[in-house]
């Protein structure tokens, strides 16, 4: 699918999935689901389905609140500057940051889109230094500017926050942005009337006058007042 999206189509795109997750934390509140057992569970066989299913849980509403920004912001920014490889990007980040807490993670539940906010950021870092066309760069920057402690958070700090997925997600944006580099078609170039070139015919008003002394000016200046025919 490589529908080119605006600007703002892409936002209402990272808008409906961020509602989308709203929606599963308040019937988890609501009904006492207690969701988090979805999340992954390292080296288990049950925790397999978290692989799935566990950026789709929260625990609470400041936990989802951390993540909407990033998904906003950066899935916005891959929907709009990446048409083919957008959606392919998505799933893999999704799918290989889940299996890389379930084959390395601590032994606990493991859940949130943070894996996913890792690799998008990744993929739009690393694919602009690979591309270094106009929008990947800006891209990048906005990316930077905002989430930029994203390159340091894949390390340990807090033990209740789940590194590994940030780890993870941030290796499968990087290979991501390795093998979908070519993928999609550099921006056209912008032309300006000012950057063409003149043609060779064309009567130049300066000429090589400036690279001339007074006296050759001032000689051909007589040449051309004197009478007879003209070079």
């Amino acid at each position: 699918m490589t529908r080119d999206y605006s600007i703002l189509q892409s936002i209402k795109i990272s808008v409906l999935f961020i509602t989308a997750l709203w929606g599963v934390l308040v019937l988890d509140s609501l009904f006492s689901l207690h969701l988090g057992h979805l999340g992954v569970y390292p080296r288990v066989e049950m925790g397999l389905i978290g692989i799935v299913t566990a950026p789709l849980i929260h625990g609470h509403a400041e936990h989802l609140a951390a993540n909407s920004l990033g998904l906003l912001v950066l899935g916005s920014a891959l929907i709009y500057g990446y048409p083919r490889s957008r959606w392919p990007v998505i799933i893999i980040i999704w799918l290989a940051s889940g299996f890389g807490v379930w084959l390395f993670g601590r032994s606990s539940f493991h859940f949130g889109a943070s894996g996913l906010t890792h690799g998008l950021f990744f993929y739009l870092f690393f694919i602009s230094l690979l591309r270094r066309d106009r929008r990947s760069i800006a891209l990048m920057m906005i990316a930077f500017f905002m989430f930029g402690g994203m390159l340091m958070s894949i390390f340990p700090r807090d033990p209740d926050i789940s590194f590994e997925y940030h780890l993870f997600g941030g290796l499968a944006g990087l290979g991501c942005a390795l093998a979908f580099r070519n993928w999609d078609p550099l921006p056209e170039t912008k032309h300006y009337s000012w950057e063409k070139q003149t043609d060779g015919n064309d009567d130049d008003a300066i000429g090589d006058l400036w690279q001339q002394s007074p006296e050759e000016v001032a000689a051909r200046h007589d040449d051309a007042d004197k009478p007879g025919p003209k070079p």
